[in-house]
């Protein structure tokens, strides 16, 4: 496809674009140096979607670090090594081809898998190769024609619980059909996110704005975060992991003094009255003795949710990494319904139907052994919702040979050593594979045991497309690929080729558009003609969507549950030997359930907050980002650092029962006293020492999940701080 220049604008100095930097797609002007080469990004000022965060503002220096893969690399030295020869792309291919083949021949399709990562999520890509039958995914189908039913991912440890299982176990509905109405909100509660750190920070906006016209603003959080203090928000601070004790009990709140519908609970929700029955364990008084948080606010905050005309909350993944994340999230999706905040005017709504722009799902494939799929009896929601197999059952299949041995594995656009827990479980078991690839834009931990490793391109680098609600938009390269690298999609498709099944999958950039737009009413040349994006049209909003047969399929009024009813007990969860009710779990590795322990380790520890300047293990290497971060840091409590002779700036090693990391003290009463957080992402052979050797994860134990989602425990583990150096 050639490069189309936005109207009204000179490829040789400044033109409009889509950010290429992650998967957000921010509208922005791109300024060219004189050379042609990006020179720096502003936010395009004529469109609503026009943004710029910090990675934004650098990605100059990111596209053209030194540190980009440019070339295709065999391995030269022993696994271990970051000792690399470089290789034209066909030998590249003649050698995946060669040694897929081998190992299917010798052990069966099922013997190879891929692990897709955040690097993955270019849409096209999670449009085109997510399998059949699946609402989201990033997964990849690439190996399904190939008989492998294992493709595994970050779906695994981020995102599932609170956007796919919790919401549609609950209610039928999804996180990508759901929306937070803040513009007509009357109370705002942030639960267990930052929006301040998002990428772009476009909640912040929403609710600053929220702010400024007189709506009041709750952040429930261990910390106290930048957007509680932008927002000048009340702080409702909690002890870590005991989110779903506190929504708990704000609903018996609720209940107790009739201040829910009583007509909704009885025509439209499953399990009420055991639900009643349950969260009598979880008065305030006895829900403050668990969580911290007073029993007078706690009530207070009750009524508030009640009562306000609107109540919107704003979360994302904060509350999915404790041992209960799936069900604690239920139990704020319960707390809004029966506080009558669901798909009101101000509340948590769903979306209309076709209101979004539509994607072309029509050649996805479907998984063609799903029974095999590493992980799938353990974790047998999640692979219903995936139709893929969970990362967390790969080391024992690679090490111990169960189910099967997985022998040769495509890692793309991710990092396995620095974002599961117990790092050298991961080193062990990528360098026992018999083949391992990583696809990248730069080099990452796992590439140490690669025998191949290819370079990806940036968002800046391809043509392909985004959807924002209604809204399609190409996405027009930016620059010509830097090096050799290579669009991610084009990789996996020449792959599939070179497989023999290329047909399967689009293999030019200008097809893979073309396919996106079938079925919508629009071409490619109309896209083009009309500016290089337009937007559909959309039907009015309407409220209370289960009334009027707007959330089923079948037109039928109710939720698009089993029972048709917003299900307080999981008819789902039920099926699969789970508690229906949104149970309430204390932290096992914690201070109530683990007090031995607590002698050695009397901190909680909670890792995986978002910070502006790198996104998880990505961008350590970039000069200007590092000035602004150069070392990783643990936030921890005024008293409690006292208590240990740190101050501010102080060099301290965190320990666990599983390791230690040192990183900067940051003291501050931000803080909830008794717990910490700790920053992760470090951990890769890119960027200075103090964020190679701090991989946060040596601290995390692999064996502590979610047993519904398989999720990692991030957030409630325990820990111990020690000052190693005075600052300076």
């Amino acid at each position: 496809m050639s490069v189309q220049t936005a109207p009204g604008s000179d490829v040789n100095s400044r033109r409009k674009a889509i950010c290429g930097i992650c998967p957000a797609g921010c509208w922005v002007e791109v300024d060219y140096d004189a050379e042609g080469r990006l020179a720096r990004l502003r936010p395009d000022r004529d469109h609503p979607l026009g943004a710029l965060c910090t990675l934004g503002e650098h990605a100059a220096e990111i596209v053209y670090s030194e540190h980009r893969l440019q070339h295709p690399l065999r391995r030269k030295g022993p696994k271990g090594t970051l000792d690399f020869e470089p290789i034209s792309w066909d030998q590249a291919f003649e050698l995946m081809v060669e040694r897929l083949e081998s190992i299917k021949t010798e052990s069966g399709p099922e013997a190879t898998a891929i692990y897709t990562g955040r690097g993955s999520f270019e849409l096209a890509m999670c449009d085109l190769f997510q399998p059949q039958g699946v609402a989201v995914s990033s997964a990849s189908s690439v190996l399904f024609p190939f008989g492998s039913p294992n493709t595994l991912g970050v779906g695994a440890l981020c995102y599932v619980s609170m956007a796919m299982i919790a919401p549609h176990v609950t209610m039928g509905g999804m996180f990508i059909n759901m929306f937070s109405d803040i513009e007509n909100a009357e109370l705002v509660v942030v639960w267990g996110a930052n929006p301040a750190t998002d990428s772009p920070p476009r909640d912040l906006d929403r609710i600053l704005a929220a702010k400024q016209r007189g709506a009041e603003v709750v952040v429930i959080d261990p910390r106290r975060t930048r957007t509680a203090r932008l927002a000048d928000a009340e702080w409702v601070a909690l002890r870590p992991g005991t989110d779903g004790a506190l929504a708990l009990s704000l609903a018996q709140v609720i209940i107790e003094e009739h201040l829910h519908d009583p007509t909704f609970v009885r025509d439209w929700t499953l399990g009420f009255e055991d639900f009643r029955q349950y969260v009598q364990g979880f008065r305030p008084k006895q829900a403050a003795r668990i969580t911290g948080v007073p029993a007078d606010n706690i009530r207070r905050l009750a009524r508030r949710l009640a009562r306000a005309k609107g109540a919107s909350p704003v979360m994302y993944t904060g509350l999915e990494y404790s041992d209960s994340g799936v069900q604690a999230i239920r139990a704020t999706m319960v707390l809004w319904a029966l506080a009558g905040q669901l798909d009101v005017p101000g509340g948590r709504c769903f979306s209309m139907p076709d209101s979004n722009f539509p994607p072309n799902r029509s050649r996805l494939l479907a998984n063609p052994a799903l029974d095999k799929a590493l992980g799938r009896e353990r974790f047998p929601i999640y692979s219903q919702y995936r139709g893929e197999s969970h990362a967390i059952a790969l080391p024992e299949s690679v090490l111990e040979g169960k189910p099967y041995r997985i022998r040769g594995l495509i890692v793309l656009g991710a990092s396995l050593i620095t974002s599961w827990p117990q790092p050298d479980v991961w080193r062990k078991t990528l360098g026992a594979l018999d083949f391992l690839v990583s696809i990248d834009r730069q080099l990452t931990a796992d590439c140490a045991y690669a025998d191949l490793v290819l370079p990806a391109t940036t968002g800046f680098e391809i043509d392909s497309y985004m959807r924002y609600g209604p809204i399609f938009r190409l996405r027009e390269r930016v620059i010509d690929p830097v090096g050799e690298a290579r669009s991610d999609f084009l990789i996996l498709a020449e792959l599939a080729r070179r497989l023999g099944y290329g047909d399967y999958f689009p293999q030019d950039e200008e097809s893979i558009v073309r396919f996106a737009l079938e079925g919508s009413d629009y071409s490619l040349e109309d896209v083009r003609a009309a500016g290089g994006w337009v937007k559909r049209d959309t039907p009015a909003m309407q409220y209370r969507k289960w009334e009027s047969g707007l959330l089923r399929t079948d037109g039928q009024p109710g939720f698009a549950t089993p029972s048709g009813k917003l299900e307080i007990a999981s008819s789902l969860l039920a099926e699969h030997g789970y508690e229906a009710l949104p149970v309430y779990t204390e932290p096992a590795e914690g201070p109530v359930a683990n007090p031995d322990l607590v002698r050695d380790y009397p901190l909680v520890f909670n890792s995986g907050a978002r910070v502006t300047t790198d996104f998880r293990s990505q961008h350590h290497g970039i000069p200007g980002l590092l000035a602004k971060r150069p070392e990783p840091t643990v936030t921890i409590n005024t008293q409690d650092a006292a208590a240990r002779g740190i101050a501010d700036g102080d060099k301290v090693r965190i320990r666990s029962p599983r390791g230690a990391v040192e990183m900067r003290a940051l003291v501050t009463d931000d803080m909830v006293a008794g717990a910490i957080d700790a920053n992760m992402g470090g951990g890769t052979p890119v960027g200075p020492p103090s964020w190679r050797d701090a991989n946060i994860n040596e601290l995390t134990d692999i064996a502590r999940y979610d047993p519904i989602s398989g999720f990692p425990i991030y957030k409630t583990l325990l820990c111990e701080v020690e000052r190693t150096e005075a600052s300076t």
